[in-house]
């Protein structure tokens, strides 16, 4: 990937077919760190919320790889058919292909090509979930309301993981923190070909849109904690991550793009050392339709 001060192109969260964040390789670097950071309690909460009998059709929105797949399906009972949604056929086929397919009730999966937006409550009858893991924030708000009038016109649960929520803590402190943070959550929501992306908006965007819709809405904090307690994998994602928070930024500030090199270079002697420590935050979002959440508290 190209390094700090490369600033051809390059962002963290790209929102383009083929762009690092939609890389394979940077998947894979991220996942166990997605693993760990998602809420498994929220879907403690939704499994009561899910039909019985038949399979369980799971509509996964910018699946990529299949990360949320293979962390999800584990945890949803019997069987299930996910519906794996990417404009990117590459990665949608490779998501297909990666689903356990060995759990008790068996999992089957298919890829779905073409923009994971592009949804109505017509296309989700019969949905028994909506899953997206990293992608409100690359959203727009109206784009969010679209996903949220949906579930909430089929009917249909939604568990929408590792939104970015604009928080990142890295110790030990250092001064140009706050810049680089600051220049970063402002490209997070620059405007790409007239679209206003959320980044850290995404959070709160989306919970309004929901509730809006007459949905039941639960959140919770789902951080990743970058450092030395974790392993090779943990460090390599920390740098890549920290590479290309720099690089963002300074796409966003260019007169950064002075301190950067010597900021890193402060940071991965840090890291060399075993001292620095890197929290980047994230929320899951669950949203249940409130007449669903009715009905069974009043059975119970």
């Amino acid at each position: 990937m190209p390094r700090a001060g490369d600033r051809t192109g390059w962002d963290a969260r790209l929102s383009t077919v083929g762009s690092p964040v939609c890389a394979p390789d940077w998947l894979a670097l991220r996942e166990p760190a997605d693993a760990a950071a998602r809420v498994a309690g929220l879907v403690d909460r939704l499994r009561p919320h899910l039909p019985a009998g038949g399979p369980l059709v799971v509509r996964d929105l910018g699946c990529g790889s299949g990360s949320m797949g293979r962390w999800l399906a584990p945890r949803l009972p019997g069987r299930q058919h996910w519906m794996l949604h990417d404009r990117d056929a590459e990665l949608a086929g490779l998501a297909a292909a990666s689903l356990p397919a060995s759990l008790p009730g068996g999992v089957t999966a298919e890829p779905v090509v073409g923009d994971a937006t592009a949804v109505d409550a017509a296309l989700l009858a019969g949905t028994a979930l909506v899953t997206a893991s990293a992608l409100l924030d690359l959203l727009t708000t109206g784009e969010v309301g679209a996903i949220a009038a949906a579930c909430a016109g089929a009917g249909c649960p939604a568990l929408l993981t590792l939104s970015v929520a604009g928080s990142v803590s890295l110790a030990p402190h250092d001064p140009l923190d706050a810049a680089f943070a600051a220049a970063f959550d402002a490209h997070q929501r620059r405007t790409v070909g007239g679209r206003r992306l959320l980044g850290p908006d995404a959070p709160a965007a989306a919970v309004a849109a929901f509730r809006g819709h007459g949905m039941d809405v639960v959140t919770a904090p789902s951080p990743w904690r970058l450092g030395p307690d974790g392993d090779a994998d943990g460090a390599a994602l920390a740098e890549e991550w920290l590479r290309g928070w720099l690089s963002a930024a300074c796409e966003q500030e260019p007169d950064l793009a002075a301190e950067a090199g010597a900021y890193l270079r402060r940071r991965l002697a840090a890291a060399a050392a075993g001292e620095l420590r890197v929290t980047v935050g994230h929320a899951d979002l669950l949203a249940l339709p409130a007449q669903d959440v009715q009905d069974r508290e009043d059975v119970a």
